[in-house]
């Protein structure tokens, strides 16, 4: 073995193909019984691969522009070419959201794993990395291992869906190795709404047609009810917003300017209630009914303040959703523990990649491609360690 690669993720699995095309002997240590299983977990309800989108447009949607020349090495349209080399066929969806025609991600999985394995990368799972001892320390199913690689790269994930793998094991042990780490906080996640119980027959239910607004971010994606509060992708967008205290609004109308809900508001109420006076008013099917009530109680009698309110909802949370149940997360390896090749300053010989290190980005696909990207960067320097 010349290269250790710990975590058989996306970033992982990349840096491992960069080492093994470079001729290097390749051993993957995983924690759990199979890889990757983070990206089939995601890849269950579409696997969003990348975004078809000028390059200047996509990594513009990255909180690091230390980033950006990495993206300009292997960004969407790497990314398609690198999916279509594994015989996947891909599609563009309306929103520029590029996935595989399977709609899966075992297949591109299964089809890379064989070609790692038919380039001599060894797969080693059920070895959990524990510590340093004059070498990396491992837990197996064959007792307490340690190996001294020439060169090791690092690809263990954040610590979003820890069941999965990405468990933050890793932060007291490269901490204590001296190595700075931003606090690993929830992104891309869903906030808690302690509901009243008139609610409740709407949990489960997509709510469309309405604009999220947070820190001057605006989002038309759909979003769900819960019973613990709201997710979902039009939620996702502006969640680092809110987590970082920006207060989050809701339009209700947001093709309706102010002036226009006002003069529909302006008709007479008659003998109609104020839930069927607003529907036939403003066309509001009943889960925006039904958060116009929650949140915007109690209604403002004049039109004017009762159309502010229906184009400024305030959204009443209590944060976000934990960091277990978060898309992804944001924080980790400080860039200024890291060298231009994503070396560890702390650790020579010791390069890291993917969501561990610390930058942030919405789904979509930015979050796949931004992986892949900085394991392959991580895996050519590694390569060129020797």
């Amino acid at each position: 073995m010349d290269a250790l690669v710990i975590g058989a993720g996306p970033a992982g699995l990349m840096a491992a193909e960069a080492l093994a095309r470079a001729g290097r002997r390749v051993t993957v240590a995983e924690s759990r019984p199979t890889p990757a299983r983070k990206f089939l977990m995601a890849g269950k309800s579409g696997l969003n691969l990348t975004k078809d989108e000028p390059l200047a447009t996509f990594t513009a949607a990255y909180d690091s522009d230390w980033l950006a020349p990495l993206l300009a090495n292997f960004g969407p349209e790497q990314t398609r070419d690198w999916a279509t080399g594994l015989g996947v066929d891909l599609f563009t969806g309306s929103t520029g959201r590029v996935f595989p025609v399977a709609m899966k991600a075992s297949p591109l999985l299964r089809a890379w794993l064989a070609q790692l394995a038919a380039m001599g990368v060894q797969l080693q799972t059920r070895w959990a990395w524990v510590g340093l001892d004059q070498g990396f320390v491992f837990d197996t199913p064959e007792g307490r291992q340690t190996l001294k690689p020439k060169v090791t790269v690092l690809a263990l994930g954040g610590g979003s869906w820890p069941r999965l793998g990405s468990n933050a094991a890793w932060v007291p042990i490269l901490g204590d190795a001296g190595v700075g780490i931003a606090p690993l906080r929830p992104a891309n996640m869903g906030f808690s709404v302690d509901w009243s119980a008139h609610m409740a027959p709407h949990f489960g239910t997509a709510v469309k047609g309405c604009a999220l607004l947070a820190g001057g971010r605006i989002s038309r994606g759909e979003w769900v009810i819960t019973p613990k509060g709201i997710e979902g992708g039009g939620v996702y967008a502006v969640s680092a917003a809110v987590r970082d205290g920006a207060p989050l609004t809701l339009d209700l109308a947001p093709d309706r300017s102010l002036t226009e809900v006002l003069g529909r508001l302006l008709r007479p109420q008659g003998r109609d209630t104020t839930t069927n006076w607003l529907r036939k008013a403003l066309h509001l099917d009943p889960v925006k009914l039904a958060l116009l009530q929650e949140w915007g109680r109690p209604l403002p009698k004049p039109p004017g303040p009762l159309a502010q309110r229906i184009k400024s909802l305030p959204v009443r949370h209590s944060g976000p959703r934990p960091l277990a149940e978060a898309i992804s997360s944001a924080g980790g390896i400080l860039r200024t523990s890291l060298t231009e090749d994503l070396e560890l300053t702390a650790l020579p010989g010791t390069f890291a990649c993917g969501e561990m290190l610390d930058w942030e980005a919405p789904t979509g696909g930015y979050l796949l491609t931004g992986c892949l990207a900085t394991g392959l960067h991580a895996g050519r320097a590694a390569a060129r360690h020797f």
